[in-house]
């Protein structure tokens, strides 16, 4: 019996898919609707908002911070910029609006700090006091709201004001195109502010040192196998040395050197097994060795390397500064730092 076809391009005939289907289409032009509306009043003052938060916020010279607000939905969506913001070299922190009128106003610096407010209707309740308190002590607000003429939108020193979107849920009060247009506004709030610092992997890696993310992140340098433990010979060395010295040191290669210390070839088991042959171990290991042998260098991401080698079909990269093999860096090395 034949199976169906998984990648059919036919409309499901689920009504839950279909239900999905209808969820992307109301929610793609949400975004699309925002996009549009960049080039007009919300593209220039994303550009003020982004200039403002470059001054006030940063990871060196500035000490201030955002302090990112929003109740309900809106507040889960606060909640992500400002995990965003911090982990791209923006410091910046999540204030709920009810703890913040009982205390946690406290924790936003009068002369550094920067508030950044999201509310679909402009008129959340909750952030009346946050309000006040930016105005009170001068504190710069960012509104994120789709209202011009709410209380937040008035109250701010900019307004980012998201075009009208239908939500996708079909009795139009479950917040869901409208959250997704504010996510999509935080993260390019974030993307921008880390393009104008040229934040770079280093930074991120800085920001980002445990699990897989962090792993990738890892030079070569600091999980490469050096000295004793690589496996080389001299050009002209019979097969039989190299065999001996691929055995002894375990990756499943070894690397050829000229006269003058750089490396010239390697020879891998593959090579072995398309040469077998009954001279082999008589014969000289550049009639079996692939000459000019990919490389890494020691400053290159673990993340960069899996990537090469999955290209090339191979699981050991000779590291090579000068032309000459200063380690080694094997598949298994970057299994065991959680890369690959």
């Amino acid at each position: 019996m034949q199976k169906p076809n998984k990648n059919t391009s036919q409309t499901p005939a689920s009504p839950h898919a279909a239900s999905a289907l209808r969820t992307f289409a109301t929610e793609t032009s949400g975004l699309s609707a925002l996009v549009a509306a960049f080039s007009g009043e919300l593209g220039r003052s994303f550009s003020d908002a982004v200039e403002k938060i470059r001054v006030v916020a940063g990871p060196h010279e500035q000490t201030g911070r955002v302090i990112v607000t929003g109740m309900g939905k809106s507040g889960h969506i606060g909640r992500k910029i400002a995990s965003t913001l911090s982990s791209t070299g923006t410091p910046a922190y999540f204030v709920h609006p009810g703890e913040a009128s009982h205390g946690d106003l406290g924790v936003i610096s009068e002369k550094h700090d920067i508030i950044l407010a999201l509310s679909w209707s402009g008129e959340t309740a909750e952030l009346r006091d946050l309000v006040n308190y930016a105005n009170r002590f001068s504190v710069a607000l960012i509104a994120i709201t789709s209202q011009p003429a709410s209380a937040l939108a008035k109250a701010a020193d900019i307004s980012l004001i998201l075009p009208a979107a239908l939500e996708a849920c079909p009795n139009g009060l479950a917040p869901t195109t409208s959250t997704l247009m504010q996510l999509a506004l935080g993260d390019a709030l974030a993307v921008a502010l880390l393009e104008s610092r040229g934040f770079t992997a280093l930074d991120f890696k800085a920001l980002h040192p445990g699990g897989k993310l962090g792993a990738s992140l890892t030079f070569i340098r600091d999980i490469m196998h050096s000295g004793e433990k690589l496996p080389l010979v001299n050009d002209g060395a019979l097969m039989s040395t190299a065999i001996v010295e691929m055995s002894a040191k375990g990756f499943g290669c070894v690397g050829v050197l000229d006269g003058t210390g750089n490396l010239s070839g390697i020879i891998t088991d593959g090579d072995l097994r398309r040469h077998m042959r009954a001279d082999l171990l008589t014969s000289k290991v550049g009639e079996v060795m692939t000459k000019d042998p990919k490389s890494a260098k020691p400053d290159q991401l673990a993340s960069e390397i899996l990537e090469r080698m999955n290209a090339s079909n191979i699981t050991a990269l000779f590291v090579v500064e000068n032309k000459k093999p200063v380690g080694l860096v094997h598949l298994h090395d970057l299994l065991r730092i959680g890369v690959a």
